[in-house]
């Protein structure tokens, strides 16, 4: 059985798998230890000895660091990076684990590659890591055997580093969106056609196609599902329009309901990433439902899935292919979505990762 350190770049999550869980967890014939960053300096976390939570993966949390992210303080920087590989050193020691595969997600990770032994290393890259060193990344990807990038801009960044890049985009949990488990209604006696969108209403989120759609239209419903982080300047004035519904977070199991509900999904704009090629897993879900979807993106920017997504560069062009998607006839290519969403189905993706690794000889 292949042993596997894994170096995430967020805790293990039974809600929202992330990417890498999602990855990790489906090779076949691999143990896996799985660590994640502290989520505070008063995380206390890390002393556990580990748990159990796949048949082959144990997941611990990292020691928190108080370290400075500037490599000037070089004794206080190594001194934190240190405690960090004595841990991972001794969880890897009582799982009994010899040069293992190392799989890294950050360019952060790049430090720890001198003290650590393994066999092989792979980086999985999902996102334009900004406001980071560039060598860091550059040094890690150049040490990599194997890099994954989420995106065609992604890949061609790390290009000048490696010679061996593959794309991988990230994926669905099919089974999650399986029409033949819906819930009741969840917006009983809402007549209106409803423009839904799901995930986390950042700081960052761009809402003003919503904000500018509400107001011009009010006979259309506006949903935004997920949990609601502090500071976006748009939700004040989304929150005291009538034909705006903010639930809340809901449970992973319960969000395709609210999709399916939907008449049309939306797709927003991070402020924070800008030019982004990167295509989230809620574009994936989307495409899941069948559901007409309209897509905003920037200026310049290459259109996201032509055939089957309605792409507005602006608030009004927002509207009119908003008023397009509604009217788009029942079936029109609604299949063509979904099959779209089945090739983005994580069990497909994981299934590539694992023919790269063997037929590069690291599994």
């Amino acid at each position: 059985m292949k042993q596997i350190l894994c170096l995430a770049n967020e805790p293990w999550s039974t809600v929202l798998p992330s990417r890498t869980q999602q990855l990790i967890s489906r090779l076949r014939d691999a143990q896996v230890l799985y660590f994640s960053p502290a989520q505070s300096v008063k995380d206390r976390s890390f002393l556990k000895r580990g748990t159990q939570v796949r048949p082959n993966v144990i997941a611990y949390t990292l020691p928190p660091i108080r370290a400075p992210i500037s490599e000037q303080h070089r004794f206080l920087f190594q001194r934190a990076w240190n405690k960090i590989i004595r841990f991972i050193q001794a969880a890897a020691s009582r799982r009994r684990f010899s040069e293992p595969l190392l799989w890294t997600t950050h360019p952060r990770h790049v430090h720890l590659l001198d003290k650590l032994e393994y066999s092989a290393l792979v980086y999985d890259c999902d996102r334009n890591w900004e406001g980071l060193p560039p060598h860091w990344e550059g040094s890690l990807a150049q040490a990599a055997d194997v890099v994954f990038a989420a995106s065609p801009q992604l890949a061609d960044r790390l290009s000048p580093c490696s010679a061996n890049i593959a794309l991988l985009p990230n994926g669905i949990n099919l089974p999650l969106f399986d029409p033949n488990t819906r819930r009741p209604d969840p917006l009983p006696g809402v007549t209106a056609p409803i423009f839904g969108w799901s995930g986390t209403i950042r700081q960052e989120l761009d809402l003003s196609p919503v904000l500018y759609a509400a107001q011009t239209r009010p006979d259309w419903g506006f949903l935004l599902i997920g949990p609601v982080e502090k500071g976006n300047p748009f939700l004040q004035p989304l929150d005291q329009l009538s034909n705006v519904f903010l639930p809340g977070p809901r449970p992973a199991a319960e969000v395709s309901d609210w999709l399916y509900r939907c008449d049309v999904l939306l797709d927003l704009l991070r402020e924070d990433r800008p030019y982004d090629d990167v295509v989230s897993p809620r574009l994936y879900e989307y495409l899941a439902t069948g559901k007409p979807v309209v897509s905003m993106l920037w200026p310049g920017q290459v259109e996201c899935f032509p055939d089957v997504v309605y792409n507005a560069s602006g608030p009004e062009e927002f509207i009119t292919l908003c008023a397009h998607a509604l009217e788009e006839a029942p079936g029109f290519v609604s299949q063509r979505r979904m099959d779209r969403a089945a090739q983005a189905a994580w069990p497909r993706r994981a299934g590539e990762v694992e023919r790269i690794l063997t037929t590069a000889g690291l599994l």
